[in-house]
């Protein structure tokens, strides 16, 4: 078959080439006399910082209208109650897999212990999560979610800048999505709007996701430029146990499940491949949404299910992030340190997976799902640090599964409850195909 070479995957995947090879250049030229970065390596930094900013600047809208209108979509939905719940169900299922899977690999490779006793370059985690600063976190201080932060530079200087709460946005959008399905028609003008600004704020998304090859080279080449291979080095064992899990979950996991309910899983992966695919590249679970949910259609699934189910994966399914990630950091951090763990450290483990996940809420990076984890267990929280080095390396494989997984779901459970299209699950995977 002929490659198109103005297909976007193709595109991305040209981008992430070309990233590599500037990352690999600007590492060559080296630091400038006073030690700061060389002219393309802060190329590099400042068109990926672009375009994560663009990123993160259109996710507070999209979250809040996509979650009110998904859910306000369960009134056109029949047995929405059960669809809800098996959603929900399904996403425990998958997440008690891929945390088991992480523990598995975590206490056969120890990947923490042969590195007992050597210093490793150690940030400081800015994001600490505990359970009980994560119960805090649900309740919105204001009802837009904001939350400010100051900073001290060295020159005396304070800068303080707003941001937005996820978890707690995520809150306030599933209220007023229960207030709209509550009120009925009177509601309804205020449903006309949302969808309105929802279908805006994705066109401008769709403008910044086809960025993505400028973005992914630009992100990539600062990793290789920041890191080189020697945090891999360092760290190799860790990473290698990472993505050895993220591969088996991906690559035997969901094919079997996929199997289990009577689908092949060829035409998944054809159909899910540009979602899965802006994902590694985007690092962002919610930047990938409106892509996510499209294929998820293309695969054959009920829209309208579709638009209640990907909002909600998109802000609380996270296989990558929340199951695999936490388990083997837990165990390389306890292993670093010299601290064993227990059965009931184990299952606490798989307790934070399943049930927390929602600290993560869709944005790049786990470190608060991290250290959430470390508190529960009694960890020293400073070992989130160690592993920051090489967290965007990692986070592009855990996006990727978490993208898959939000996909999977909502496919499975469509196909439980008889909603899927079956005839166009399988077409579109050959039209995929065909002009790959």
């Amino acid at each position: 078959m002929a490659l198109n070479y103005r297909s976007f995957g193709f595109q991305v995947l040209a981008g992430m080439a070309v990233g590599l090879i500037l990352g690999l250049v600007a590492r060559q030229i080296g630091a400038g006399p006073d030690g700061s970065l060389n002219w393309l390596a802060t190329t590099l930094k400042t068109v990926g910082s672009i375009f994560v900013s663009l990123l993160k600047a259109i996710v507070p809208p999209l979250i809040f209208a996509a979650i009110v209108a998904s859910i306000a979509n369960l009134r056109a939905l029949d047995n929405a109650a059960r669809l809800a719940g098996q959603t929900l169900l399904w996403f425990a299922i998958t997440a008690l897999i891929a945390v088991t899977i992480g523990l598995a690999i975590g206490l056969v490779v120890e990947p923490g212990a042969g590195l007992r006793g050597t210093q490793l370059a150690m940030k400081q985690a800015e994001s600490v999560g505990g359970w009980l600063d994560f119960l805090k976190g649900l309740i919105p201080g204001n009802s837009l979610a904001l939350s400010g932060s100051s900073k001290v530079a060295e020159d005396g200087a304070i800068t303080t800048s707003l941001t937005f709460n996820i978890l707690q946005l995520l809150v306030i959008s599933i209220a007023v999505g229960l207030a709209t399905l509550k009120v009925g028609e009177k509601a309804d003008p205020f449903l006309a709007f949302v969808r309105s600004l929802l279908a805006i704020v994705r066109t401008i998304l769709n403008w910044i996701i086809r960025l993505t090859p400028v973005g992914s080279a630009a992100l990539i080449g600062t990793a290789i430029a920041t890191y080189g291979w020697s945090a891999l080095a360092q760290l190799g064992s860790f990473t290698a146990a990472v993505y050895l899990g993220l591969a088996l979950v991906l690559l035997v996991v969901y094919p079997a499940l996929l199997i289990l309910n009577g689908l092949k899983p060829g035409p998944f992966f054809a159909t899910a491949w540009p979602a899965i695919q802006l994902g590694f590249v985007s690092r962002s679970s919610v930047g990938t949404l409106p892509v996510t949910e499209a294929v998820t259609e293309r695969m054959g699934v009920d829209k309208g299910y579709a638009a209640f189910a990907i909002p909600l994966a998109a802000t609380t399914k996270m296989d990558g992030c929340a199951s695999i990630y936490p388990a083997l950091a837990a165990i390389f951090v306890a292993g670093f340190y010299g601290i064993p763990l227990h059965f009931i450290d184990y299952v606490l483990i798989i307790f934070v997976s399943v049930i927390g996940s929602a600290a993560t809420a869709g944005l790049t990076g786990a470190i608060v799902m991290l250290t959430l984890t470390l508190s529960t267990l009694g960890l020293p929280l400073e070992g989130a640090g160690l592993l920051l080095a090489i967290d965007p390396i990692i986070d592009m494989g855990r996006t990727a599964v978490n993208v898959a997984g939000q996909v999977l779901v909502a496919t499975i459970v469509a196909k439980r409850e008889g909603i899927l299209d079956e005839s166009a699950y399988q077409r579109e995977a050959e039209a995929v195909q065909a002009i790959a």
